[in-house]
């Protein structure tokens, strides 16, 4: 149960803050009032991050010259809204700019030699200056290198954790161990964005009259807003910001075509649009472009401002998700199967097992950082998934997601500096990390990535808890309520609210032989005239007695234009 502090409750309702909101915001560790407020003029200024001057000023070089500027970005969706964020911003201020995102199967992640070299090939008849990374880079040694040794300058722009070697070059990140930028969640798309208002200050700076002062960017962020929820990165008070300020654009029905157009595939109004809707909706569609052909269609849609070429290529993206489903399903079956044989056949059951690493040669390497997390879900450990890599058979593809508490880059660092060689390549973060190993090494990789993990982790971390934010007053269970904090920025970190309260079942039947549909009561009011409240518990494992204690999110549902509240059930208590 969560537990909120009396005294930042009181100074957050002194403030004006709902008294349910006070409750959930206090209950998240938001004591200050200010961290509770979103509009623009609370974002932290870009100036604390470090080398952001240093760059801004690049840029100015670059664009003040004519250089051509080559955006390279990441295949996942905080890649292609830092491209699009980039590209965008760049050509406002007048600067040559284009981009290249890498075939994952062919390149490999990030600014590596062989993109280095598929560019100095297939550009040659426009060879870039400058080469600046979105979401990526911080690893590319060997591709700087190979890019400078060729008269090609590198500004690296990303917001994963660094190894202990940094590539020689111009760099902006937040989790540098010397940057002091108070937020080291930002993501990819929220560096860039940062990077483009430095250069607009020292524009303004250098020509107080110029084109730059009336130079908006405020209209990317519901692009930043996409890439940031997307990138599941924790949601703290300015990325909270960035996140609200680009909703309230979309909702007002001012962003730009390729993101409607995202939205209209997805079957939501723009108008309501949530965190949620980005993170299960928008982005697993401009994702499936990376994951099975290439990111290049989903940067164009964010750029194209033609809404008619726009929907045709959000209607390609929605495709292409499409089949990205159909093929996660099969492939998440044979891994949940296999998953499963091997807790079951542990020759000591009773001692657990920390981790799970799986492969097969027939897995799609654009789907198994999905099924990671599907593995993460369903067992709550570490999970690594391994497929073929296309260009190279001898050698896998893994891709992992972690449980709180449990570091997977860290695990993975260990393994790299106990055991040299073994992992050909690696990065990320505390909860996502991908790898390259040989694939006769899968076998002793599994083993060690299991020893390292029983390491790092204590048996308590595996025992999956559901928090609650306890019980929701009768007055509270109205659509004005749950409205209000639907409206409100939730996501990793700043987890949305799951209250529960006792209720009686008035009714209760199966959908699809999977969900129950429900419509209770609270038990409070019994013998009270209390309202019947609808209710949905998807994927029920069980169905409910006549009295039951629930676990549930405060939600909406709209049917034939009728909007009235619904509660979404979690969990039986």
């Amino acid at each position: 149960m969560r537990h909120a502090p009396d005294d930042a409750v009181a100074a957050l309702c002194a403030a004006g803050i709902h008294p349910l909101l006070a409750r959930l915001f206090a209950a998240r560790g938001l004591a200050d009032p200010t961290e509770a407020e979103m509009d623009l003029g609370q974002l932290l200024p870009p100036d604390q991050l470090k080398n952001i001057d240093q760059a801004a000023q690049r840029l100015i070089k670059a664009i003040t010259q004519g250089e051509r500027i080559l955006v390279v970005a990441d295949y996942d969706a905080d890649g292609a809204t830092a491209c699009a964020v980039a590209i965008r911003g760049l050509r406002r201020f007048g600067a040559k700019a284009d981009f290249l995102v890498p075939d994952r199967f062919r390149f490999g992640y990030g600014l590596t030699t062989a993109l280095v070299e598929h560019a100095l090939k297939t550009l040659a008849h426009a060879r870039p200056d400058l080469i600046i990374t979105v979401d990526n880079g911080i690893s590319s040694i060997e591709g700087v290198r190979l890019a400078k040794e060729n008269g090609i300058d590198v500004l690296v722009t990303d917001h994963h954790l660094p190894g202990p070697v940094l590539p020689d070059t111009l760099i902006v990140n937040p989790n540098l161990v010397d940057c002091p930028f108070p937020s080291k969640h930002l993501a990819g798309v929220g560096v860039m964005f940062y990077l483009l208002l430095a250069l607009r200050r020292h524009l303004r700076d250098l020509d107080p009259s110029g084109p730059a002062h009336d130079l908006r960017l405020d209209d990317l962020l519901p692009i930043v807003a996409l890439g940031t929820v997307a990138d599941v990165v924790r949601l703290d008070a300015n990325n909270r910001r960035l996140v609200s300020q680009g909703l309230q654009r979309l909702r007002r029905g001012t962003s730009f075509p390729g993101l409607n157009a995202l939205f209209s595939v997805s079957g939501i109004d723009p108008a309501r649009a949530t965190p949620s809707a980005l993170g299960f909706s928008i982005g697993p569609r401009l994702n499936a472009a990376g994951r099975l052909d290439d990111m290049t269609v989903g940067i164009q849609c964010l750029l194209e401002d033609q809404p008619e070429a726009a929907l045709r290529l959000a209607q390609t993206l929605d495709q292409l998700n499409r089949e990205r489903r159909a093929i996660e399903a099969g492939a998440q079956e044979a891994a949940l199967a296999q998953a499963e044989d091997m807790i079951a056949s542990q020759s000591d059951p009773a001692q657990g097992m920390f981790s799970l690493a799986l492969f097969r040669a027939d897995w799609h390497p654009g789907i198994v950082g999905l099924i990671a997390g599907r593995l993460k879900e369903r067992f709550y450990r570490p999970a690594i998934v391994f497929a073929l890599d296309p260009q190279n058979p001898e050698q896998l593809k893994g891709s992992g997601r972690s449980i709180p508490g449990v570091h997977l880059r860290d695990i993975l660092e260990r393994i790299d500096t106990l055991h040299p060689g073994l992992i050909a390549a690696f990065g990320g973060h505390a909860m996502a990390a991908g790898l390259t190993i040989r694939a006769a090494d899968f076998p002793r990789f599994k083993t060690l990535f299991e020893a390292t993990t029983s390491d790092f982790a204590d048996p308590s971390d595996l025992r999956q808890l559901l928090t609650l934010d306890g019980p929701l007053e009768p007055d509270f269970l109205r659509l004005d309520v749950a409205d209000l904090i639907e409206q409100q920025i939730w996501g990793q970190g700043f987890p949305a609210p799951i209250f529960s309260n006792d209720f009686i079942v008035h009714r209760s039947r199966r959908l699809k032989e999977k969900h129950l549909k429900l419509e209770l009561s609270l038990a409070a009011q019994a013998g009270a005239a209390s309202a019947r409240l609808d209710a949905i518990w998807f994927n029920a494992p069980q169905d409910l007695p006549p009295r039951a204690r629930l676990a549930y999110r405060l939600a909406t549902n709209e049917w034939q234009g009728l909007r009235q509240v619904q509660l979404e059930i979690v969990s039986a208590l």
